[in-house]
C-alpha cells in the first residue's frame, strides 16, 4: 500500500508486522537459548554457489587487492555450508537467523531477499530434528494464540492414502496421469520432477489451515544433502514441513562424506549445463572439511513464510518492511 506525496509515492509501513517479527525472534533466541544452542553468524558472501539447479543466485564483483582471492562472490542462498564447517571445527550445536538470497524469486508469496534460520543438532537423527521442528513451529502458533493438529507421515504412505500411487514404483506415465489437467508441458521433465509436480498440485494445496504436516523418508532420488539409508528400496533421511499448505522447513540428517558431496554437486552442475544455466563454483572450503563434521541433523526455515501464516496473509509483502519492488 503506497500514499502520495506530491510527486512522491511513500510506501505505508504498518507497525504490528514489525512487532510480530520481533517477537517472533525473540521467541526463537530463547527456543535456543533454553536448549542450550549456539547463535552464530557467518558469512553472507561467498567464492561459491549454491550447485542446486532449481535455485539461481546472485552475484557480485569484489574490487579490491587480488591477494583477497576470487573477485566474483555470491550472495548465500542459505548459510549451510559455512555452519557445516563450524560443526566440522567442534562448535557444536548451533544456529543462525539471517539474510538470505535467491535470484528470480520474486511475487506475491516470494521475496528475492528474505529471513532463514538453520540450525543444526550433534548426534541427533531427522526424526529427532522433526519433532524439534514441530515444537519451534508450535510455540511460534502460540504466540498468536493458535494451535495446531500434527500429522506425521512418510512420503511413500502419503502419496499411497492420498492419491493411490506409490511414488517408489509407479511408471511416470502413472505419475502424470493425476495432472492432466494442468496441462503441464512434459519436455525436459523426469521422475522426480514429477512427483514434486503432484505435492504441489494435488498434496500440498489440500494440507487444512492448522495442521502441522511432516513428511519424512524420501527417494533416495532426492536426497539433496541427506544420508542415504540402505534398504529395499534406499530412502533420503530427510523431511519437510508444512504448515496449512506453506512448506516452511527442510530437513536432513546430513551427509558427511566429502567425496559422495562432490559427487552430487558435479550431478547438480551436469543438470544446469543441461538446462542450459551457468555452472556454479564448488565451496571447497566445506569440501576439505565435510568428512570431519559430526553426524547431526540440520533444517532450514523460513521466517517469512512462518510469519505469513502467523499473520493469516498469503501475501509475503505483508510481513516485509519493505517487499522487492520498494527496496
Amino acid at each position: 500500500m503506497t500514499t502520495h506525496d506530491g510527486d512522491r509515492v511513500i510506501p505505508l509501513v504498518r507497525r504490528a508486522p514489525l512487532q510480530l517479527r520481533a517477537r517472533l525472534n525473540a521467541l526463537i533466541r530463547s527456543f535456543f537459548a533454553e536448549r542450550g544452542v549456539l547463535e552464530v553468524e557467518t558469512p553472507i558472501l561467498s567464492a561459491a554457489g549454491n550447485t542446486d539447479p532449481n535455485i539461481e543466485s546472485f552475484s557480485a564483483s569484489f574490487s579490491g587487492h587480488v591477494d583477497a582471492g576470487p573477485r566474483e562472490r555470491w550472495l548465500r542462498t542459505s548459510p549451510e555450508y559455512p555452519l557445516k564447517r563450524l560443526l566440522a571445527a567442534g562448535v557444536g550445536d548451533c544456529y543462525e537467523m539471517g539474510r538470505v538470497f535467491r535470484n528470480g524469486e520474486a511475487g506475491g508469496r516470494h521475496n528475492p531477499e528474505f529471513t532463514m534460520l538453520e540450525w543444526y543438532r550433534v548426534g541427533w537423527d531427522h526424526r529427532q530434528l522433526m519433532e524439534e521442528s514441530i515444537a519451534l513451529v508450535e510455540a511460534a502458533l502460540a504466540l498468536v494464540h493458535r494451535r495446531a493438529e500434527v500429522v506425521v507421515e512418510s512420503y511413500r504412505q502419503l502419496f499411497l492414502d492420498e492419491l493411490g500411487l506409490d511414488p517408489l514404483h509407479a511408471s511416470i506415465d502413472e505419475l502424470r496421469a493425476p495432472l492432466a489437467e494442468y496441462g503441464i508441458d512434459p519436455e525436459g521433465l523426469r521422475r522426480d520432477d514429477w512427483l514434486d509436480l503432484l505435492i504441489t498440485h494435488k498434496l500440498q494445496p489440500v494440507f487444512p489451515r492448522d495442521r502441522v504436516t511432516v513428511i519424512h523418508d524420501y527417494p533416495a532420488s532426492q536426497c539433496a544433502l541427506a544420508k542415504i539409508r540402505p534398504g529395499d528400496p534406499p530412502m533420503a533421511e530427510r523431511f519437510e514441513l508444512y504448515l496449512g499448505r506453506y512448506e516452511l522447513a527442510n530437513g536432513y540428517h546430513e551427509l558427511n562424506d566429502g567425496a559422495e558431496q562432490r559427487r552430487r554437486f558435479g550431478r547438480d552442475n551436469a543438470m544446469r549445463r543441461e538446462r542450459g544455466l551457468r555452472e556454479v563454483p564448488l565451496d571447497e572450503h566445506l569440501l576439505a572439511v565435510l568428512d570431519a563434521m559430526p553426524d547431526c541433523a540440520g533444517v532450514a526455515m523460513g521466517m517469512e513464510r512462518l510469519l505469513m501464516c502467523l499473520a493469516g496473509t498469503d501475501a509475503i509483502a505483508d510481513v516485509l518492511a519493505f517487499p522487492f519492488a520498494d527496496a
